[in-house]
């Protein structure tokens, strides 16, 4: 009984090791993300938010979208930055109905 107490409580003292080993190395990419209401996102298209966690927002979607669950983690939003050459029409972009679309490049900027 002594023994295999003794060979729980290693198992656990090499677990803590280990998830305290994978914390650091997530700590070190981890980034404090807080963004405001009415803040705007990039999430591959442009919409509103609002908190509703510690990590999640609800995004004010366009009602072509009203079939995507609107809340989405802080890792998959970025900060807007307004920029004329942004704007597209939703018209513009043929969305299946299973959500899909085909990406067609507009203008190439630059090549190695």
């Amino acid at each position: 009984m002594v023994e295999s107490e003794g060979k729980i409580r290693l198992i656990q003292n090499r677990l803590k090791v280990a998830s305290d080993r994978q914390k650091s190395y997530t700590d070190l990419k981890r980034k404090d993300i807080k963004y405001n209401v009415r803040d705007q996102v990039f999430l591959k298209m442009l919409c509103f938010s609002r908190k509703v966690g510690r990590v999640a927002y609800q995004l004010e979607l366009p009602p072509e979208l009203d079939r995507i669950y609107d809340v989405f983690h802080v890792s998959m939003l970025r900060r807007y930055r307004f920029n004329v050459f942004h704007i597209v029409l939703i018209e513009e972009i043929d969305v299946r109905p299973d959500l899909s679309f085909e990406e067609e490049p507009i203008q190439i900027l630059r090549r190695k």
